[in-house]
């Protein structure tokens, strides 16, 4: 549809390019002062330099590797979670454990996987590529990952746990709800990663990037960490030093740090991975640092010009999708999606200009539910709003592109048709008061066959926006008058 109000989005365009240039020359000054000065002033100069480019640098970069290495898995789960023959497996009955079976093993085969499973919630049955493994119980401890998933809000999570099909190894598993078509909840399916082959993949990104890594999830406890000294701790509240400032920390999430372990100044950057629902951190002590300063004066300068580039690139994306975001919510009724009245008295004057430039006829038709009050008052507000939700997608479905429709009023829809005369203006709101009429899911909502109303107007020559929808709403309520669930010509 088109927008209501194309000037005022152009007129935003040139505050926004000022705001964005605005923005590029104060980060280009603030990032590349900050760079050539550190070269030449204090030691704490240098760190600051050092927390607000370096380590946010390589954080993304070892972010990039991550979505090779540890994010796959979660996009397999999610897969599996919506796979069609997993879920009519488990609506049929499960009556064959062995499909189920080899379909897990072919997940296993084609991407790779240490490990997958199905825990169904129907019978509680835990399956492996090998088989059955075992029935879930809420009074079994190393069960309880099951439960807490099945009451998650969220569609996964993220958990270390020891792989009881292959020799209690510590795991990380994926653990991704699987719900059914109408979205109730199904069971857990997802893919394990063997944690060894993770603190692996860990300590050659430590060796390529000179930095020690380690993931920390939402309640501080420490998940995997590489070689760095001091993090084989359970929880950063167990770190010298870092302990001082772990809740800070975990209730920022990403930022800069530092903190003093052992008479050496730790310099720690923190970015949240939403994936896998995990904090990074990437540190480096200060002395590593003083002795490289001179080569990363340079780098450092390329750095500031990419990091304000991508500043840039992405405040202009925000900016744009928030403008997006605040005309959509000026224009569409929040409760059908469809756009509202102050919308369409715009869109409706364009279209009356349109058709009188191109000499083509238009037409607009106002659509009643009849008995909406009835309904309201019968079963509730709810479902009140629900007939009015499926009523508009219905009316959508049944219109074309180049067609209109808002909400008008409280149960009243207006559209604007163009190219379209009267007669065959009456053979669509014909063919609309058909469509709610025979929708069998409206009728089920209310135990009673939901109508609608039409009334149908022409644009006549010189004839005025207001003048033409009122044609229309008197003919709507002349179909009223009629005994409703008709169309009425005005």
């Amino acid at each position: 549809m088109p927008s209501p109000k194309p000037s005022a989005r152009n007129a935003s365009i040139p505050r926004k390019r000022v705001l964005l240039l605005g923005l590029s020359l104060l980060l280009c000054v603030g990032f590349f002062s900050t760079t050539l000065i550190s070269y030449h002033v204090s030691r704490s100069s240098i760190r600051e330099s050092i927390l607000t480019q370096e380590l946010p640098l390589t954080s993304d970069n070892i972010y990039s590797e991550i979505l090779k290495d540890l994010v796959r898995p979660v996009f397999i789960s999610s897969m599996m979670a919506s796979d069609t023959f997993l879920r009519d497996w488990t609506l049929r009955g499960e009556r064959d454990p062995s499909e189920m079976v080899r379909y897990l093993r072919e997940i296993m085969a084609r991407y790779g996987a240490f490990t997958s499973f199905f825990v169904s919630e129907a019978t509680r049955n835990y399956y492996h590529p090998s088989g059955v493994l075992k029935t879930v119980h809420e009074d079994e401890p190393l069960d309880a990952w099951y439960f807490r998933v099945r009451r998650l809000m969220e569609p996964y999570e993220i958990n270390v746990d020891p792989d009881l099909a292959n020799r209690n190894l510590l795991t990380i598993f994926i653990n991704y709800r699987v719900l059914d078509y109408r979205g109730n909840f199904l069971g857990v399916a997802g893919v394990g990663l063997a944690m060894d082959s993770v603190r692996s993949a860990l300590r050659a990104y430590q060796q390529r990037f000179g930095r020690t890594i380690s993931f920390v999830d939402t309640t501080g406890r420490i998940v995997l960490y590489g070689n760095g000294e001091g993090m084989e701790a359970g929880n950063i509240d167990e770190v010298p030093g870092l302990r001082d400032q772990a809740r800070l920390i975990l209730a920022q999430g990403a930022g800069s740090y530092q903190y003093v372990r052992n008479g050496d100044t730790h310099l720690l950057n923190v970015r949240f991975i939403p994936e896998l629902k995990w904090f990074l951190f990437v540190e480096k002590t200060e002395g590593e640092a003083l002795a490289g300063i001179r080569h990363t004066l340079y780098v450092n300068l390329a750095v500031c010009a990419f990091v304000t580039l991508l500043v840039v690139g992405i405040t202009g994306l925000v900016l744009s999708r928030y403008q997006v975001r605040m005309e959509e919510l000026a224009t569409t009724d929040k409760l059908t999606g469809l756009l509202n009245r102050q919308s369409l008295d715009v869109l409706l004057h364009q279209a009356i200009t349109r058709a009188r430039r191109a000499g083509t006829p238009l037409s607009v038709l106002l659509a009643d539910v009849d008995h909406f009050k009835s309904i309201n008052d019968t079963y509730g507000h709810l479902v009140g709003d629900e007939v009015l939700r499926r009523v508009a997608a219905n009316l959508r479905e049944h219109l074309r592109e180049s067609d209109t429709v808002c909400r008008w009023g409280g149960e009243e829809f207006l559209m604007i048709v163009q190219d379209c005369d009267a007669t065959a203006a009456l053979l669509l709101a014909e063919k609309l008061r058909k469509a709610i009429a025979d929708n069998l899911d409206l009728a089920e909502r209310t135990t009673g066959q939901v109508t609608m109303s039409l009334g149908v107007a022409e644009l006549q020559p010189k004839e005025s926006a207001e003048t033409l929808v009122g044609r229309a709403d008197a003919a709507m309520y002349a179909a009223k008058d009629a005994g409703r669930d008709c169309v009425r010509l005005g």
